[in-house]
């Protein structure tokens, strides 16, 4: 799957791919909607549908992923509601050891995620993952989410590597297909990003259940 030889550097998306996508799952398909209930007293299962279809309207922009944006867009604190549900954050299986022997031998391993700056600061405080990564990017810095192939070039600029000798693991099949796109090599993606739900049938890419699949030899 990963020619380790060849390898200088791993890119690494945050939700869903190191930790777990239960909590983020949980946050806006059930704690916001409950929130959003009770503020504006309507049924849970209305504010439910209402939100799950704002949502979608902004699917795959920056604002999706903005904790800011969608604090003005419902009325509501949400980087507050995250705290309330801090302890559902969790790390994926064997990833402090993946990172600690990617590092070892001496590849550069980035965080590189979509997520607002403000959910990167609670996770990582939450988790202590930053002391095992070399850097963390957030595509909010660089204003383009990964779905953009154009982001990725914006990603060089600032962390250079060579798609060539590039990793990247995450599990959203948009941002792999915008990275091959770019032309990164080693494409992995993720078969359970929330292990609280089924695992996915992949297709079009590697795939891994968790990161003791992929150590370097």
């Amino acid at each position: 799957m990963i020619d380790w030889k060849k390898i200088q550097t791993v890119l690494l998306d945050m939700d869903g791919t190191l930790l777990d996508l239960h909590f983020d799952d949980y946050f806006w398909r059930e704690h916001v909607p409950q929130r959003y209930a009770e503020k504006y007293s309507i049924e849970p299962e209305q504010a439910k549908s209402e939100l799950l279809e704002r949502y979608r309207s902004f699917e795959g922009s920056l604002e999706w992923y903005c904790l800011d944006f969608w604090s003005k867009e419902l009325g509501l604190d949400i980087p507050v509601l995250k705290q309330e549900v801090e302890h559902l954050i969790a790390v994926q299986p064997h990833v402090v050891e993946f990172l600690d022997a990617v590092r070892q031998r001496g590849i550069r391993a980035v965080l590189v995620t979509n997520a607002h700056g403000k959910s990167l600061s609670l996770k990582m405080e939450k988790t202590r993952l930053g002391g095992h990564l070399d850097a963390l990017v957030c595509s909010h810095d660089l204003g383009l989410p990964k779905e953009d192939p154009a982001f990725w070039n914006r990603l060089n600029a600032v962390e250079p590597f060579d798609p060539a000798h590039t990793v990247l693991v995450d599990d959203s099949l948009p941002v792999l297909e915008s990275a091959r796109t770019f032309g990164i090599h080693y494409l992995i993606a993720i078969l359970q990003p929330d292990r609280k739900r089924p695992m996915r049938l992949i297709e079009g890419f590697d795939a891994i259940d968790t990161f003791d699949e992929i150590f370097p030899d």
